[in-house]
C-alpha cells in the first residue's frame, strides 16, 4: 500500500530512526511463534506517536494524511507502553546519551548534607568501578 507522504516536524529523521528501530520489538511475523505481517510501516507508525504526543492532540485527532487510521496508531502505542517497549526505549537512548557525555549511564539521585559530606569515603567500591566500567566499555564501542 502507498502511503501518502507529507512531513511534520514531529517526523523522525534517518538518524533517530536508526537508532529507534533497533529498539522497537520484533514484529510477530519474524519470530518462531510466526504471525500476519504489518500492514503499517513502523516509521509511519512511530511518526504518528510522535505526532500526536508532539502537537498535545486527541487520538482522534491524527491527519488523515498520515495513511494509518488512529485506532491502529493507539493500538500499537497501547501495546508497545504495556509490554514496557516505551520506557526501554527511555532508558536505552538515556544510557546512550549519559555514557557520550562520559556519566555514568545510570542517574543517579543524590541528597547531600552535611553528614553525607563526611561519610563520603565510605561509599562502596562497587559503585564506583561500575561507572568505570561503562566509561571503558563506551570508550571502546565508539566509532573513531
Amino acid at each position: 500500500m502507498l502511503l501518502p507522504h507529507y512531513r511534520y516536524p514531529s517526523d523522525t529523521s534517518d538518524l533517530e530512526w536508526a537508532l529507534l528501530k533497533v529498539l522497537l520489538p520484533t514484529p510477530a511475523c519474524q519470530t518462531p511463534k510466526g504471525g500476519a505481517p504489518e500492514k503499517w510501516p513502523r516509521r509511519r507508525v512511530v511518526d504518528a506517536i510522535r505526532y500526536i504526543t508532539d502537537n498535545r492532540a486527541k487520538w482522534r485527532a491524527l491527519p488523515s494524511d498520515f495513511g494509518i487510521p488512529w485506532r491502529t496508531v493507539f493500538g500499537y502505542f497501547a501495546r508497545w507502553a504495556k509490554a514496557g517497549v516505551l520506557k526501554h526505549i527511555l532508558d536505552q537512548l538515556r544510557r546512550q546519551l549519559r555514557l557520550r557525555r562520559r556519566r555514568c549511564p545510570w542517574p543517579v539521585r543524590v541528597i547531600v548534607d552535611s553528614q553525607s559530606v563526611k561519610g563520603a569515603e565510605t561509599v562502596s567500591n562497587a559503585t564506583r568501578i561500575r561507572c568505570e566500567q561503562a566509561y571503558k566499555w563506551a570508550e571502546a564501542a565508539s566509532p573513531r
